[in-house]
């Protein structure tokens, strides 16, 4: 096919697809339904290979049918269905609007020996110490971790210039909503990317697909022996050379005539531009008995690199409310053991083995109450979600983090399961409550938890003092996040390294009151 309209085609396709991942990550409201966000997430390559390791049915295999779309069509995935790639697109072309020679590629030899060093030191990682290398560099999650850090804040900045230029005019269109960063460490990464990436899209193309990203590396040895690709008419073809200089990949050899279709990620700038007819994208025969048996080789190779692959700021609010602001500082510090792995994750170790860290979870929490881990998990847990109670708290009602994955990392579970799954477990330094070190009624803990498994009991005089029932504490973080006491909380949860199934709450009446702010 030589007709001009499929790079339209692929614009177009890539652009809707481009914006509902946007839209995805910067959805603040809740807008889209969970069941088409999971149908945009199907196709994600790392994504979905890891939920199907974890829950091998064909319903989670959409890594399968890229796969299998590569082998008939080339990297079309890397233009058509991959946010970053489609990202870096958009950047290539606004170096061109800047810097006309950043859109004069020409053909470069490929970075084959760093290419595949990259893509085996990813294999060998994840097989022995776990996925974090992986995670790091896929594309998906590259392109997630920009939208949640970067993306997300933007669409809240003018959601709230939106609402106060309507409020003026009475007009309650937009809601205010309260912007919460995360620690300033947790941003390095996702600028080290944003900077890498940015850079080498807007002068150099799609380098970074072609050089550092594990799933373009794969799939372009996948490639090789696809079955459509562009292919030159050397009968018509006068070597202008204008292919190589649109090709973003940096793939055409025009003075010999050849695709290097390892690289070529099917955007037909080529064919657009060629005056002659002379590329085309069709159906390839395979003619010489030597690329017969180079192709049955790459085969093998293939195969055996996925059988490897598939073995793998704010102040407190409790204050803000109403509850005691103390006088003094606290001075026990909490001995937690543990972090809080978010809910469905099962157990931390299958959480970090399956998590990409993306930080779609993150974006889509409601509460605010995921931030990137840095070390709480260690160095291959660094970016992936985990609970931080001083900033906020689970809500009890609330699923979305379970119905968001794209891995199964998190589990869905149904909200009376989840009501009853215990993250971790509720810890009490009665040297660190207000009550005893002030003389000072408080009860904040008390009053923010949901199944009453801290309750105040008799302490001095009128005083009471919480006291806790574990058996019944689903680990959500209400009290620790209400305890007013600072730097050390006087009551804290420790996590489970396994979820556990936490007791019916004992008070049928105060079993299912959770509060979406505080009852002050």
């Amino acid at each position: 096919m030589r007709s001009p309209l499929l790079r339209k085609i692929r614009i177009l396709f890539s652009a809707v697809m481009l914006i509902c991942f946007i839209l995805l990550f910067i959805d603040f409201k809740d807008l889209i339904p969970t069941k088409y966000i999971n149908y945009l997430l199907a196709f994600q390559f790392v994504p979905s290979m890891l939920k199907y390791i974890d829950a091998p049915t064909i319903l989670s295999a959409g890594f399968v049918v890229v796969l299998l779309l590569t082998l008939l069509t080339g990297r079309t995935y890397c233009s058509f269905l991959c946010p970053l790639g489609i990202g870096q697109d958009l950047f290539s072309r606004f170096g061109g609007r800047i810097r006309k020679k950043f859109r004069r590629y020409g053909f470069k030899k490929p970075h084959t020996i760093l290419r595949y060093s990259l893509l085996g030191a990813t294999i060998v990682v994840s097989l022995v110490w776990g996925i974090y290398l992986l995670t790091l560099l896929d594309p998906y999650s590259v392109f997630g971790r920009f939208m949640t850090y970067f993306g997300k804040p933007v669409a809240l900045v003018l959601n709230n210039f939106l609402s106060w230029a309507f409020h003026k005019f009475d007009i309650y269109t937009f809601d205010h909503i309260t912007i919460s960063g995360f620690r300033l460490l947790t941003y390095t990464i996702p600028v080290v990317f944003f900077i890498l990436v940015g850079f080498m899209s807007l002068a150099k193309g799609r380098l970074y697909c072609n050089t550092i990203c594990p799933v373009g590396t794969l799939l372009g040895l996948i490639s090789k022996i696809s079955l459509f690709r562009i292919k030159f008419d050397e009968s018509k073809c006068t070597r202008c050379g204008r292919c190589a200089i649109r090709c973003k990949s940096s793939c055409i050899d025009f003075l010999q005539q050849k695709v290097d279709v390892s690289r070529c990620v099917d955007c037909f700038n080529c064919i657009d531009v060629c005056q002659d007819d002379a590329l085309s994208y069709g159906l390839v025969s395979f003619k010489k008995k030597k690329e017969a048996e180079a192709d049955s080789g790459k085969r093998k190779f293939i195969a055996g690199s996925l059988m490897m692959l598939l073995g793998l700021q704010q102040g407190l609010r409790a204050q803000e409310k109403g509850s005691p602001v103390p006088t003094k500082q606290s001075t026990v510090k909490e001995n937690k053991t543990c972090p809080v792995a978010p809910p469905g994750a099962g157990s931390i170790e299958d959480f970090n083995k399956n998590c990409t860290g993306c930080s779609l979870c993150i974006a889509a929490c409601p509460n605010n109450v995921l931030k990137p881990a840095l070390m709480q998990y260690g160095i291959a847990g660094m970016m992936q979600p985990v609970m931080d109670y001083h900033h906020s708290f689970c809500t009890f009602n609330c699923v979305k983090c379970t119905e968001v994955c794209p891995t199964y990392a998190l589990k869905p579970l149904k909200m009376e399961a989840k009501q009853l799954t215990q993250l971790g477990k509720v810890r009490f330094i009665k040297d660190n409550c207000i009550v005893k070190t002030e003389k000072t009624a408080c009860g904040a803990c008390s009053e923010a938890c949901p199944t009453k498994a801290v309750y105040m009991v008799p302490y001095e005089g009128n005083l009471l003092i919480p006291e806790t029932n574990e058996d019944i504490c689903i680990g959500c973080g209400h009290c620790e996040y209400a305890c007013p006491t600072v730097p050390y909380k006087a009551i804290f949860v420790d996590g489970n390294p396994v979820h556990l199934a936490a007791q019916p709450p004992l008070n049928e009446e105060a079993e299912m009151e959770a509060h979406e702010d505080f009852p002050f």
